[in-house]
């Protein structure tokens, strides 16, 4: 079904408020969720926002969390997010990272005691709009082996990062052959996947989506995705203090409804301007065009601006919006459309 994305935007706002979120923290989560719809990312759009609402009633997040520091040292700032959730945390906390480059050159951000965040791309445009590069960095449920390994280690690692270039690079990866939320995607539609996205403990491929949700995602290019996501591991929930992806309890397991889940986050913001002239920003733009010249795609280009998703429409799956009004209706409100 086709819905705009104004109301979209309303409409989970609402429901938000509804389980507790105070306003604000709810509109920036709604326009986060909302952010990956419009870009045809929908495993990690409105799909989720069930799941979340679920945990908020059974205790797995806190509605009413808020931003604690813990500590701050020049440049490095270190927030406890309280079990809140994890988009309007992330939001934030690139902001933070934002000021913090303006003064220092450069800035880390790290939250921990946090949630899942969706799309990790949504939150480089803080310092994107500040003319700033940007590497974000989180944790999850674990569901990546080591190579040859016969048990999850790590989540699905995602990367993210963001150069002012005219138009901005966007980079935003699973270090997993595929983000786990293909594969709720495919699971919710009672469907199947590629072989070679996810393997049982014996190394087998797995091809049906709901077997395949609870089993291990095979990392990317083998060795060296596991070493990129071992990377995000150290980054993330290592750098931070907080749980490690095998101590993570999983948003797609109602059992761990109740559990918090621990995740961890980390900001690294640059600004270009404390490293020589104004020339970085024309080597920017050139590497950029330079991806077009030679009939290449820009990463990222084509998509819209969290702040500015204009007044188009978004597809919602039939699975998707029976659960969205489900949860509209045991909230007190109409239902989602």
């Amino acid at each position: 079904m086709s819905m705009s994305v104004e109301h979209a935007l309303k409409h989970s706002t609402a429901m938000l408020v509804a389980a507790g979120v105070p306003e604000d923290n709810a509109a920036l989560t709604a326009r986060a969720i909302v952010t990956s719809d419009v870009w045809g990312n929908p495993s990690h759009g409105l799909m989720r926002l069930p799941f979340y609402l679920q945990r908020i009633k059974m205790g797995g997040v806190n509605p009413g969390a808020e931003l604690k520091i813990i500590s701050q040292r020049g440049a490095i700032t270190s927030i406890d997010g309280e079990d809140g959730l994890g988009h309007w945390q992330v939001w934030q906390a690139a902001n933070l990272g934002v000021a913090k480059a303006k003064e220092f050159g450069i800035s880390l951000v790290s939250v921990k005691n946090s949630s899942h965040c969706g799309a990790l791309g949504v939150y480089l445009y803080p310092a994107l709009d500040a003319g700033q590069i940007s590497m974000i960095f989180t944790n999850g449920p674990a569901v990546m082996p080591a190579v040859g390994g016969n048990a999850p280690l790590l989540s699905t690692s995602p990367i993210a990062s963001g150069v002012p270039a005219n138009p901005p690079i966007i980079i935003d990866l699973s270090t997993s052959a595929v983000a786990r939320g293909k594969i709720a995607n495919a699971a919710k539609a009672g469907g199947t996947i590629p072989e070679g996205w996810a393997v049982n403990a014996k190394g087998e491929p797995i091809t049906d989506a709901k077997e395949a949700l609870m089993g291990m995602l095979a990392p990317l290019g083998g060795a060296k995705g596991f070493a990129l996501g071992l990377m995000v591991e150290s980054l993330s929930a290592g750098l931070s203090g907080g749980a490690l992806s095998r101590e993570v309890p999983d948003m797609f397991n109602p059992d761990d409804d109740t559990k918090p889940q621990g995740i961890s986050h980390t900001v690294i913001t640059i600004d270009p301007n404390d490293l020589g002239d104004s020339a970085s920003y024309d080597d920017f733009n050139k590497l950029a065009a330079s991806i077009t010249e030679t009939g290449g795609r820009v990463p990222g280009s084509k998509r819209a601006h969290p702040n500015h998703l204009g007044s188009g429409e978004i597809t919602i799956a039939d699975a998707v919006l029976k659960d969205l009004n489900t949860w509209s209706s045991e909230l007190g409100m109409g239902s989602f459309a």
